[in-house]
């Protein structure tokens, strides 16, 4: 049995369809997306609107969740970081968590089985 690893990467919108791709490409072939809110080490920004001063602290940016066995997790971190590294302050956090058991709702297959490509 294959050891089962959650990788949460946060980063920025328009990183997104780079980011799927370079995951694909080596083999993750699931995975979620949300939109989310933060701030990190950028504690936001004023903007004027309508003549006041406005603290905008939260920013937009996507949350991207995938659940790997096979593939190993040094390769996905590597994929990540290539396409999303701009150097610039707001690139994001990617967040790793060994997971300790999946579950196939329709089969009911648990471990590593219920989240490889049954092929």
């Amino acid at each position: 049995m294959h050891k089962i690893t959650k990788i949460e990467i946060i980063t920025r919108p328009a990183k997104l369809d780079e980011l799927k791709e370079a995951l694909n490409e080596i083999g993750v072939t699931g995975m979620t997306v949300s939109q989310v809110y933060g701030c990190g080490l950028t504690k936001g920004h004023t903007e004027i609107y309508r003549g006041k001063e406005y603290t905008i602290n939260l920013l937009p940016k996507i949350k991207v969740e995938t659940v790997v066995c096979e593939v190993p997790v040094e390769r996905v971190l590597a994929a990540a970081k290539k396409v999303l590294r701009t150097g610039e302050v707001g690139d994001g956090k990617i967040f790793i968590y060994p997971l300790e058991n999946a579950v196939r709702i329709r089969t009911g297959e648990e471990g590593d089985i219920a989240i490889m490509d049954p092929k």
